[in-house]
């Protein structure tokens, strides 16, 4: 099979991405509709969201495992048929814990199984250009607030029913998935063996909990758990925040586009100067420039300020994203990539569950959203500081136990 093949990997892996993603974050499109029809709190609706993320962190380990155990192919297409059906039940259901439970759980599951199967499959496939290849997959999830956003809003007003608009998301999530996972694939055994090994220097075999006790993988897992702990808030209350700012719905949902815009052209920058001036360098930088934009975003007040703040917003959380699947593909073996991943990302998922439900409860309090700004851009000062205890990187790094 061509080398070449391996950009179909990297298209499959940025469409799956940009769907499982979108199709769980445009629940923020959903909040003011559905909030408006039934009745129900904002804040118990956003809690759908967290418990997304806390299943989504449990599913990632669950699914990392597997794809290392029964490939990729297998757990992306089971991901690719909960999802759509999460959907579709979540837009037919009646009371709030309904809603809670098959969306929170369902779809959160399902989301979980594209991001490390898909990341690790990605890196099996490349030996050189694996930092631009990883890049171009989280890219794909970066393209989610300009396609399936703004899509979830058109379908709202077009049909005036959030349950019509949900179902169709759902069924689209079907249409779109199920044929990308069969070209999910395996390199060939000859790419596998020459890829190059990871810099760690560590066997494939090394023991899991020898792994999870590394200081390479603490740091990396706790970095990435306060990185998400602090913009998840953020992203996911962004819509409403600026409505509550007196901006139309459309202009709102444009500044949440203009974030994943931005997210693009962060990830190619940061991995580009990743290459050139290391990694844990333009991680801590764009850390540090993600904590000062959130704090920033207690002073916008019109839609100008809106946008150049979600450009350097969107830009440095979506530039950093990719860069920890970088260094875990530094840090680990490829033939136990999937795991550390899934474990990175359950945490990780753990700190994106607490924006949205801290955004909710903020606002149902004080009817306004400061203090889940400033609360947020503190908790990535927080990131900032454990990212500066990443081990070095020399190329016969020894896998050390904490």
């Amino acid at each position: 099979m061509s080398n070449n093949y391996r950009w179909a990997i990297v298209f499959a892996g940025a469409l799956m991405g940009c769907v499982a993603v979108g199709t769980m974050f445009s629940l923020a499109i959903f909040i003011e509709p559905i909030a408006t029809t039934t009745g129900w709190s904002r804040a118990g609706i956003s809690s759908a969201m967290t418990l997304n993320f806390i299943v989504m962190g449990l599913g990632g380990f669950m699914w990392g495992a597997a794809s290392d155990r029964y490939g990729a192919r297998v757990v992306v297409l089971i991901g690719a048929l909960l999802l759509g059906l999460a959907l579709v039940l979540a837009s037919q259901v009646e009371s709030l814990l309904a809603f809670q439970l098959v969306y929170g759980c369902l779809v959160g599951l399902s989301a979980s199984a594209f991001f490390a199967p898909m990341i690790a499959v990605t890196m099996a496939w490349f030996d050189k250009h694996r930092s631009l290849a990883v890049s171009l997959v989280s890219a794909g999830m970066g393209m989610a607030p300009m396609t399936i956003s703004p899509l979830a809003r058109w379908l709202i007003s077009a049909y005036d029913d959030w349950r019509m608009a949900m179902f169709l998301i759902g069924v689209g999530a079907w249409i779109l998935l199920l044929p990308t996972v069969f070209l999910v694939r395996n390199p060939p055994a000859a790419a596998a063996s020459g890829a190059a090994p990871a810099p760690g220097g560590e066997r494939a075999d090394t023991p899991l909990s020898h792994v999870f006790r590394s200081p390479q993988f603490l740091v990396l897992a706790f970095t990435f758990f306060a990185c998400c702990a602090a913009h998840s808030g953020p992203i996911f209350h962004m819509v409403s925040y600026a409505m509550f700012c007196g901006i139309g719905p459309m202009a709102a949902v444009s500044i949440y586009s203009v974030e994943g815009a931005a997210g693009l052209g962060g990830r190619i920058l940061f991995g580009v100067l990743a290459d050139r001036l290391g990694v844990k360098r333009v991680l801590i930088g764009g850390l540090l420039i993600q904590a000062a934009v959130i704090a920033a975003y207690t002073m916008a007040s019109d839609l100008t300020q809106f946008y150049a703040l979600a450009v350097i917003f969107g830009g440095t959380y979506g530039g950093v994203m990719p860069l920890y699947a970088v260094l875990a593909g530094e840090y680990f073996a490829a033939k136990i990539l999937g795991t550390v991943l899934g474990a990175a990302t359950m945490l990780s998922a753990i700190g994106m569950a607490f924006g949205p439900l801290a955004g909710g409860w903020a606002f149902d309090q004080f009817n306004n959203y400061n203090w889940l700004f400033i609360g947020s851009a503190l908790v990535g000062l927080g990131a900032v500081l454990i990212a500066l205890a990443f081990p070095p990187l020399p190329r016969r790094l020894k896998l050390q136990t904490a």
